[in-house]
């Protein structure tokens, strides 16, 4: 065995004293990695293996307000006949009324044809099959089934009536599973399931309606291969280039999850990279305190003659050892976790997920695992290697600010940039900015933290001497050598930096959401109203009390399909601006600018205009697409393609809460376009809910969403996401703790010794434990203020700047934060303390 492996060897058969703090923080951070990685994992390899359930078929097709033409229905025909299968179904909102009570709700309506699903289930809490609870009674009653929650809402249960439209249908049962639910997105209300046939009876399908239209695949037998699917796919969209349809297969089921669980996931594992970091500065914090016990040992090796060389790879390979064992218990808990989420939360998750151990996400999680150990080791390792042996002694009340040979440096710059390189490279490209800017702020975290604690220890050491000798030695010891303010600074407050960011962040959603834009909003949007019931509808409003204001414009809903000629999925586009070249976008014509809009460049159109079509479009938007004024934008309106010339650019203000659209057309082109009416109402809200029972009496086909209960919805979501980063910013915390343990548990020494001199000098206990309490109430009274300061900034900008909302000052979290960082390390830095005083002054003098 090599030297420097026999030593080592021989000194960790002592055990692992001193060393604890360093696994549990090695174990925590490895762990959080590889616990987000497997359960990421699981989650999209349910995505990837159920994709046919979710999307209900191998290919989707997905249209808006009209059904398939002749040339589309042909194509999708040829492959029935060669022995596939196709099912349609149509999705749109509207009212549901519980007859019997007459209360009435929000509903997202699906009507569903025989065929349906090809993949996968409906199960029904009654056991029935899906076509007979869905099909019409003797008495001519079409039956429906409906989400859980739909009957709590409205008092109803299984029998019960339920009106949509002008149809009365009957609660055949409650949904327990519906396999391609989570394909549709977010969803305001309740899913309501009826037939084909039915829908067609409910007057809700008119000219100009919100109706997706989803066609789905189940190729034949022999076409059912992953690179069939996919040829297919390219040449359905050869055959019918022009054709305003959305295609997705059963690889990209559910796109939108896909994205939000690849974004929650690539924030956790930040998170879980942030506590791995701070645990690194327990890492060094321990390993100096290790160093510090083996000065002797040291010196004693160097003045026999040993190369500091030999000095480093001895110590170097104890450590690394002690890090392969904490990141080993990482990845048990890592492995294990997963299997505890199938007991516990399989039946809470949206999608089907596939819970194994993915070596994947372990092998990553053991890589940064050991790159930050390598991290944060070799600078106090590479200085006990080069200080001399005298200056090892002379080094605790003198420390050395040399650093060490650059190689060691450059070893530490090497580590800290391979965990920047895998956190930014092992994301998609439209995570990766967000990543980069994580580790900038993480990074520039550090920098503020640590001229904050050289900042606390000079104005400690610039005070002066108080005559309250209490006072004196708690200052005294926030700048003494060896000192924890440095530590104690960077572990803790970064974690509270964290977690105040993330608080105001959230104070500031909820309380704009919950309180602001209430006040701003509109009291209703009704929607899919026709020209023809305009007037009557007005009417109503007029012989309404307590309308405030009533705005009132027409909406087309298409998709756009080129920009400068370039079809929208070759357009370069900025990641946070592609999601508009997906899928539909509602659009309006107006003569004059919409209030909630500024225009920033070129000009607006005369209120008389006739000419070519012109487009108003959004300021960021077009940033994000590199156009301008002049530039073309071309839409698909039921099938026919309209250009565009961009003529102004609009700052769009979507905090109003009122009728805003991203594309706003010169009148003219299309007056005569299949259209609907959307209309905002005001009103005081004792009289809400009698408008909405007037307007859906009078139109059954209206859409009534009320503001309030949209809101709420909005809200609760809110509130289980932010639950769940607050969750997990915990992580960071727990690491800022265990290393705010270590940094106490490596003064232990020193307090121990000031202890007993002072008692020897006439200190009585209480007042020693008094200046300790007042030292450590300073300590974590000045961590947890810088903490609030970078939190608040952090917040502030993310709300200004990345959201552009309005900013709110809330005292009371930053008020929670300076208590409790005070409260913990006074109570941690006073359990050491305790002990210490109970330690007895002859032995401790006689071995000094």
């Amino acid at each position: 065995m090599p030297l420097p492996w026999k030593i080592a060897a021989r000194e960790l058969r002592g055990g692992l004293k001193g060393f604890r703090i360093f696994l549990a923080c090695l174990t925590l951070g490895v762990a959080a990695i590889a616990s987000v990685g497997s359960v990421s994992s699981a989650l999209m390899r349910g995505l990837a293996e159920e994709g046919q359930s979710i999307l209900g078929g191998d290919v989707g097709f997905e249209l808006v307000h009209r059904e398939t033409d002749a040339a589309e229905r042909a194509w999708l025909d040829q492959v029935v006949a060669r022995g596939g299968e196709l099912s349609k179904t149509a999705d749109m909102r509207a009212m549901g009324r519980a007859v019997k009570n007459d209360s009435r709700t929000l509903v997202e309506l699906k009507a569903v044809d025989k065929a349906y699903p090809l993949y996968g289930e409906v199960a029904l809490a009654s056991g029935a099959p899906l076509d007979r609870a869905l099909a019409q009674d003797s008495s001519g009653r079409f039956g429906a089934v409906v989400e859980p929650v739909l009957l709590e809402r409205l008092g109803l249960e299984a029998g019960d009536a339920l009106k949509v439209g002008t149809q009365t249908f009957e609660i055949r049962s409650a949904i327990d599973n519906e396999p391609d639910r989570v394909a549709g997105g977010f969803a305001i209300g309740p899913r309501v399931m009826i037939s084909e046939e039915a829908l067609a009876t409910t007057g809700l399908v008119t000219i100009g309606s919100l109706v997706d239209y989803e066609y789905r695949l189940k190729l034949p037998p022999g076409e059912q291969s992953n690179e069939a699917v996919a040829q297919f796919v390219t040449d359905t969209k050869e055959a019918l280039p022009e054709s305003g349809w959305r295609i997705r297969d059963r690889s990209n089921s559910a796109p939108g999850l896909r994205r939000t669980v690849g974004q929650v996931a690539l924030f956790l594992t930040l998170v879980g990279l942030t506590a791995l970091i701070v645990g690194g500065v327990g890492v060094g914090n321990a390993i100096k305190s290790y160093i510090d016990k083996k000065r002797e040992v040291i010196a004693t090796f160097k003045c026999l003659g040993a190369p500091g060389g030999l000095i480093f790879q001895i110590y170097f390979l104890q450590v690394m050892a002690i890090a392969l064992v904490g990141v080993a218990f990482g990845l048990a808990i890592g492995a294990v976790v997963p299997v505890i989420a199938q007991a516990t939360l399989a039946d809470l998750l949206p999608v089907p997920t596939v819970f194994s151990i993915y070596p994947g996400a372990l092998i990553l999680a053991a890589i940064y695992g050991v790159v930050t150990a390598v991290a944060f080791a070799v600078w106090p390792l590479a200085r006990a290697r080069d200080i001399p042996a005298a200056g090892l002694f002379r080094d605790i009340v003198a420390p050395s600010r040399k650093w060490p040979r650059p190689f060691y440096v450059a070893l530490t710059a090497g580590a800290l940039g391979v965990l920047a390189v895998l956190a930014v490279a092992l994301t998609e490209d439209y995570q990766r900015l967000f990543a980069v800017w994580f580790l900038v702020g993480t990074a520039a975290s550090f920098g503020v933290l640590l001229l904050a604690a050289d900042l606390m220890m000079w104005v400690a050491k610039k005070a002066g001497r108080p005559k309250q000798p209490s006072l004196r030695i708690a200052l005294a010891n926030l700048y003494r050598p060896g000192a924890p303010t440095s530590s104690v600074v960077l572990s803790l407050g970064l974690g509270l930096t964290l977690l105040v960011t993330i608080s105001l962040i959230d104070g500031n959603i909820t309380r704009q959401v919950a309180t602001q834009l209430p006040d701003r909003a509109p009291s209703f949007f009704f929607v899919d109203m026709q020209k023809a019931q305009l007037e009557p509808f007005n009417a109503i409003l007029d012989d309404t009390d307590g309308i405030v204001s009533v705005n009132q414009v027409p909406m087309i809903r298409g998709p756009i399909v080129a920009v400068n000629g370039v079809r929208a999925g070759d357009v370069e586009a900025t990641p946070d601006t592609r999601w508009a070249l997906r899928g539909d976008r509602g659009f309006t014509y107006s003569a004059a600018l919409p209030q909630g809009s500024e225009l920033v460049r070129g000009e607006w159109w005369p209120e008389d205009y006739q000419g070519p079509p012109l487009v108003s479009f959004s300021r960021e938007l077009a940033e994000g697409w590199n156009v301008g004024i002049g530039d073309t934008l071309t839409i698909d309106v039921l099938g026919r393609e309209i250009t565009a010339e961009i003529a102004s650019l609009r700052d769009i203000t979507w905090q109003s809460g009122g009728i805003n659209f991203i594309l706003v057309f010169s009148p003219g082109v299309l007056d005569n376009a299949p259209q609907t009416v959307l209309s905002t109402v005001t009103m005081e809200e004792a009289g809400e809910l009698e408008l909405q029972r007037r307007v859906t009496d009078a139109f059954p086909n209206v859409t009534s969403i009320r503001v309030k209960e949209a809101i709420s919805s909005v809200s609760s979501l809110l509130e289980d996401l932010v639950l769940a980063v607050r969750a997990t910013s915990v992580v960071t915390i727990v690491a800022g703790i265990l290393v705010l343990a270590g940094a106490m548990a490596a003064g232990h020494r020193h307090r121990v010794y000031d202890s007993v001199v002072l008692k020897v000098l006439g200190a009585t206990r209480a007042r020693v434990l008094g200046a300790y309490a007042l030292e450590y109430a300073l300590l974590g009274f000045g961590t947890a203020l810088i903490a609030a300061g970078a939190g608040t900034l952090a917040a502030y900008l993310v709300i200004t700047q990345v959201m552009q909302a309005e900013w709110l000052f809330l005292p009371g979290t930053l008020a929670v934060t300076v208590v409790g960082a005070t409260v913990i390390t006074m109570g941690f830095g006073l359990v050491g303390t305790w002990s210490a005083l109970s330690r007895k002054a002859a032995p401790i003098l006689r071995s000094e």
